[in-house]
């Protein structure tokens, strides 16, 4: 094949980014793993307790991460196969921005709300460690689409740090926790669940900023999956303040 010259550096240029991304596919790999070493390892003992103590096993099938915009903290669930779910730690969240009420569009420093998942681990975080969440899932893209909504945002991560412009931070010890685990697990056995209050004791909050009509679906599904998750008994929703870091 006879290239022009003007399509040469072009073809190369193509070719040397073709290679690059598969570099970097393995070297993000084994940077996941070395922050497990560095950075799981040391902690999954206190967390391999924590699931003695809740009576689960470890690791487990299944997680699931409850976060609550009002109580300012995320519950950390799990489960075996043919168990129900446990309650097994509470971490609190070491900042937050925006108010009640889903992400709409880039820029409103809003917090998600809804029923998310991982999508990867990511140990280059300028926020210690931290892990994507999928926004805009497929609720958020069709009901943006029906305003004709865009720009809906994205780069929503769970990660350390105190710091927060629409993320979920819960400080670095508890990102340890979490990283390792999700790991362990495999992200397809990861749910994220982000409310605006903890729609099993209460009802939603309200706002004083306008908000879309389809909010009530949002928040009866949001509520129909926190069925799945019984109110942890007194003193097991303690907040484990030696998380912030």
């Amino acid at each position: 094949m006879v290239l022009k010259a003007r399509w040469v550096p072009i073809f190369f240029l193509l070719c040397a980014f073709k290679s690059y991304a598969m570099g970097t596919h393995i070297n993000w790999d084994r940077a996941v793993n070395e922050a497990i070493v560095s950075y799981g390892l040391p902690v999954e003992p206190k967390l391999i307790k924590k699931f003695e103590k809740s009576g689960v096993h470890y690791p487990p099938d299944e997680i699931a991460l409850l976060a609550f915009k009002q109580e300012q903290h995320m519950q950390l669930w799990a489960k075996s196969k043919h168990q129900a779910w446990h309650h097994v730690h509470t971490y609190p969240l070491t900042a937050s921005s925006g108010h009640a009420g889903p992400k709409l569009q880039e820029g409103d420093r809003q917090i998600p709300e809804g029923i998310y998942h991982i999508t990867y681990l990511n140990p280059f975080s300028n926020m210690h460690l931290s892990m994507k969440i999928d926004y805009p899932n497929a609720f958020d893209r069709q009901h943006a689409s029906f305003k004709r909504r865009h720009r809906l945002g994205g780069n929503i991560f769970i990660h350390g740090k105190t710091s927060s412009v629409g993320c979920l931070a819960v400080g670095d010890s508890a990102i340890d926790e979490l990283f390792l685990l999700t790991h362990r697990v495999g992200l397809e056995h990861v749910q994220l669940i982000i409310a605006p209050n903890d729609l099993r004791r209460t009802k939603a909050i309200k706002t004083a900023f306008n908000q879309p009509h389809w909010l009530p679906t949002l928040y009866q599904n949001i509520r129909l999956t926190l069925k799945e998750f019984p109110l942890p008994r007194h003193g097991q929703a303690r907040v484990d303040l030696n998380h912030h870091d």
